[in-house]
Order: structure tokens, then C-alpha cells, then sequence
């Protein structure tokens, strides 16, 4: 498609999108409530950090409130008698998290938060020797999940020099080539246990082919993980086609749920019943059949629940499950198609203002190709990023700063307009006059 630059074209695109209604299901921060200075403009802001906190819907409240009134009237009793009992309340979410992960519905459960889950999946699948022991990640990967493998290899008794190996892009490249991971796989060869990435890199908004990655690790005899939390609800993703052995993903992003919300995991379902797995054991991962029976001797569920450990975290479930009833209104596939424009537009307006003045280039290190990358652009300006952030902010653009120098930005199709992407525009040739 060929983009202009005119506030008229934004507001076209805004008309023509058969999904612009979902804005209005979401609550929009405006000027007023984020501004130090109390602003007293009541527009919305700019809202471009879905990829770090997803926005509120409104419906949130309602299915919260559903099982508030239920704890209210019912106590205990709500674990049976409730609108939505809460003994199964987690099979609520199943199908549509399946859907969203593109697995198969024993293959996913919702608990815990990511790393918790992260931690509990390597002790499945984490499962080194003398031999056989080297964990390979992308370089910078996000702290949390550097933390946990650094952890766990410890944990084995091994020193992380030594066990972990941390693939950067090439000299002079923002990014990973797709080539030179698998080359790497291949030659850590029987070395190498696990391959541990992130779906998409947090930092540089890259989407890495976690097909040919896993078929590849597979191939020299390794695991292949995933930390999804940038990736799931963002991308499309086919976990049980690509054979991917296990993954996990937070819910607070994307998948708009709430700070702090309930993460999900997938197990491949060829790992539904194998015994010979380790893990970390609880109640709610025991037979169901026999979980009242109060007896010794941890017999796990069928799937990816039986990895559970306790029961179902009712309120972060119910939030989560107000998001996933719209996504699953919206379609997936409606989702990325709009994503797919939307990001496109976004980078064409910051094209064109690098074209039109000279005080401020920024520099877009996400892959320009769309199969290579979801929402988020992450923007380098060639100088002050920190204090333009800071002015951005000031003028109503919500986005984050990581060091050491990328402005990250995620026009999200549940709630992102067109005329967001032209307002940002607009924005940037204010400051850069």
C-alpha cells in the first residue's frame, strides 16, 4: 500500500478499519492522568506501550467483580457452586490460549507468573550431563531469563562461562541472522542440551524462526525453549506444528491482563505422560480423580496440567479471561493483518521525518521485514535518546526507554489508531524544530 503523510489519510485509514471499534473497549490514559504538571487536556495520549504493559479493558472490572460477589455470597462453596466454579476455572482460558499459541489444548495450562514457570520447565527439560550440558541464548536476552539460566546451570553445579553460550548479531548488525544460530546449534552439537530464546527479542523487536531453530536443535539431539512474553498475543505463533518442546509467556503485555498477571505454558504433547520427566510436583498437578483422596505418591495429570502446582489464581485468571474473550471476538489473523499495516505505517512516518529535517535521525534496528517482527519498532536517536524520550513523554507519548539507547514503541491493533501513528509524527516535528 502506498502511505501519505496527511492527517486526512490517517483519518481514512482510521475509517476503513474493520477493527477500530475494539479502541473503545479499552480505557485510555489521557494527558491529564499521566501528567506530573496536571494537565488539564483530557485527550487521550498516545498509548505505544502495550509491549510492556497492555491497556485495561473494560470488561476487566465486570469479570473480576463476577467472582468477588461470588467469594461474597457463596465462601467456599464458590470452588463448586460459582457462576464459573473455580475447581476448573483455569479450563476457562484453554481454548483460546491454545488458540492464541497454536497448540493443541493439553498442550497449554494458565499459572503462575514467567519466570516461576521458566524455573519449573527447566527442571523438566534443563537436564545436563558431563558431556551434554551448554544452554545457547541470543545475546541480551531479557534479564529475568538470564537470571534463571544462570541459576539453574549453577544449580547443576556447573560455572555459566562455561555452560552458557550467548550468540550476538554480526560486527556492524543489530540483529541475529537466522544462519548463523543454526550454524551454532550445529556445531555445539552433543554438547549442547538446550536451546533457550526469547520468542521475540525484547530490546531489538526481532521474531526469531522458532521453527528452524527447534528443528535444528532437535536435529544435534537438544531441547528447544521459549520465553514468549513478547511474542504471544503479538505474532502468530504454531507451537505444536513446530514441534516446539516447551515455552512459557506472561499475560500483562500483549495479552492486556494486568501488571503482574498470570503467565501460561506450553508442553509439547509428546511429553503428555512420559514418566521419565522430572518435575517439580503440587496438588493441582495430581490426578484429579484422586486429588481429594489426601493420599501419598504424586500421579500427574494428563498434558501441560500436570505440571501444576496449586489451585487456580482466581482474580488475575478473571482478568485474563477478559482480555481473551476479546481477542477471541477480534480474530487473531484480523489482528496481525491490521499489525502488519499499522507497524508499516508507523515506520513510514519515521522514514519520512528523517527525510524531512536534519536536527534528529532515528535509526529503526527492528527487522523491516514483517515476518520478522510484531508490533514493537525500537528506535535509536543519534543523540539525547534519554531526554527525547523524556519530551516525548511530556507531550503525551507513552513508550519506554531501555538502556543503553533504544525508544521502544508497539502500535497495538486492539486499541492503537492510525491517527496515533500520525499524532506521534506530528509530535516529533514539534521537538525537532
Amino acid at each position: 500500500m502506498n502511505f501519505e503523510t496527511t492527517k486526512d489519510f490517517a483519518k481514512q485509514l482510521d475509517t476503513t478499519d474493520a477493527l477500530a471499534h475494539f479502541r473503545d473497549k479499552f480505557w485510555i490514559p489521557t494527558l491529564n492522568s499521566i501528567s506530573e504538571n496536571n494537565n488539564p487536556s483530557n485527550q487521550d495520549v498516545v498509548y505505544f506501550c502495550g509491549n510492556s504493559l497492555g491497556l485495561q479493558p473494560k470488561a476487566t472490572k465486570n469479570y473480576i467483580e463476577q467472582e468477588l460477589e461470588d467469594w461474597k455470597n457463596l465462601g467456599v462453596e464458590g470452588h463448586f457452586h460459582g457462576k464459573n466454579p473455580w475447581l476448573s476455572y483455569h479450563r476457562l482460558l484453554t481454548n483460546q490460549t491454545a488458540k492464541i499459541v497454536g497448540a493443541k489444548k493439553n498442550e497449554v495450562v494458565v499459572m503462575n507468573n514467567l519466570t516461576v514457570n521458566l524455573h519449573l520447565l527447566m527442571v523438566s527439560f534443563y537436564r545436563p550431563t558431563q558431556k551434554r550440558f551448554k544452554i545457547l541464548m541470543e545475546g541480551g536476552a531479557f534479564p529475568s531469563d538470564q537470571y534463571a539460566v544462570e541459576s539453574q546451570v549453577k544449580f547443576h553445579g556447573f560455572l555459566p562461562n562455561d555452560a552458557i553460550v550467548e550468540i550476538q548479531p554480526r560486527e556492524g548488525e543489530e540483529i541475529l541472522r537466522t544462519e548463523d544460530i543454526t550454524k551454532k546449534i550445529e556445531e555445539l552439537g552433543d554438547e549442547l542440551t538446550l536451546v533457550m530464546f526469547g520468542g521475540i527479542n525484547y530490546y531489538t523487536g526481532q521474531f526469531f524462526d522458532l521453527e528452524k531453530i527447534t528443528k535444528t536443535a532437535h536435529k544435534v539431539g537438544a531441547t528447544a525453549g521459549f520465553d514468549l512474553a513478547h511474542a504471544a498475543g503479538n505474532v502468530p505463533l504454531k507451537l505444536n506444528e513446530w514441534k516446539v518442546d516447551f515455552a512459557t509467556w506472561c499475560s500483562y503485555k500483549y495479552l492486556n491482563s494486568g501488571a503482574g498477571g498470570i503467565s501460561g505454558v506450553f508442553i509439547n504433547e509428546k511429553y503428555a505422560d512420559d514418566d521419565s520427566l522430572p518435575r517439580f510436583a503440587g496438588w493441582w498437578g495430581h490426578d484429579e480423580k484422586a486429588r481429594f483422596e489426601m493420599k501419598k505418591g504424586f500421579v500427574p495429570m494428563h498434558g501441560a496440567e500436570g505440571w501444576q502446582l496449586s489451585n487456580s489464581q482466581v482474580l488475575p485468571m478473571a482478568a485474563h479471561r477478559a482480555s481473551l474473550d476479546i481477542f477471541e471476538e477480534a480474530g487473531f489473523e484480523n489482528l496481525r493483518q491490521k499489525s502488519e499495516k499499522l507497524t508499516a505505517y508507523m515506520e513510514f512516518l519515521i522514514e519520512h521525518f528523517n527525510k524531512e529535517q536534519s536536527k534528529i535521525n532515528i535509526k529503526i534496528i527492528t527487522p523491516k521485514n514483517i515476518n520478522d517482527r510484531g508490533c514493537q519498532l525500537s528506535l535509536v536517536f543519534d543523540k539525547q535518546g534519554k531526554e527525547y524520550h523524556k519530551i516525548l513523554t511530556k507531550k503525551g507519548v507513552v513508550s519506554d526507554w531501555r538502556e543503553p539507547n533504544v525508544i521502544r514503541i508497539a502500535p497495538i491493533p486492539l486499541y492503537n489508531s492510525f491517527m496515533d501513528c500520525y499524532r506521534f509524527y506530528e509530535i516529533l516535528k514539534e521537538i525537532a524544530l
